[in-house]
């Protein structure tokens, strides 16, 4: 799940804030009144949503979106007024007065988001170099040459033995050579 760290000028509507979510079953990592608490804070995390005010003590929202380490999202919280200067951003925001259900709704809409994009980012094949690509075409090449295995059947076989050996398919091929070269 995401981190989820809250900074607003006034701690205390930070707290009601972090316990409106607590009580949602949201887990809220920290609870911060400066734009400085919160970059420390989320140096420590390894992405998530930051909600902040529209001004801090020591910046505004749009110096704090720069600063942000990448893997943050930014929910904004200000007035229909103040939120004209977001359009075109990319940072989704949710207006004054707030409404519990619409903060809820927003926020589980962004981390559901962060979900799909870090499930696709994870779905990317690995890129080998072209060394280790090397080793495994060599460790397919015995197979196909010993076994007389087809290129699809050798590569099969070893991603076999990789994933029941739970090593990955580089370390499976340097076996394979060990082995039949021996």
């Amino acid at each position: 799940m995401s981190s989820i760290v809250i900074v607003l000028p006034k701690i205390e509507d930070g707290k009601r804030i972090r316990d409106i979510l607590a009580k949602r079953g949201y887990e809220i990592d920290a609870v911060c009144s400066t734009a400085a608490a919160a970059l420390g804070e989320m140096n420590n995390l390894n992405g998530g949503i930051v909600i902040c005010g529209y001004k801090l003590p020591d910046m505004f929202f749009t110096d704090l979106n720069e600063c942000m380490p990448s893997g943050f999202q930014m929910l904004l919280i200000a007035s229909s007024r103040a939120l004209s200067a977001v359009e075109g951003t990319g940072i989704m925001a949710v207006t004054m007065p707030l409404s519990v259900y619409e903060l809820v709704n927003t926020l589980e809409m962004m981390l559901q988001s962060a979900a799909r994009r870090r499930k696709k980012e994870r779905a990317k094949p690995k890129v080998r170099s072209a060394e280790e690509q090397h080793i495994i075409d060599r460790a397919k090449s015995l197979l196909i040459e010993r076994n007389h295995m087809t290129e699809s059947e050798a590569h099969r076989y070893m991603q076999k033995c990789s994933m029941d050996s739970g090593t990955n398919l580089v370390e499976t091929a340097q076996m394979v050579l060990t082995l039949l070269t021996e």
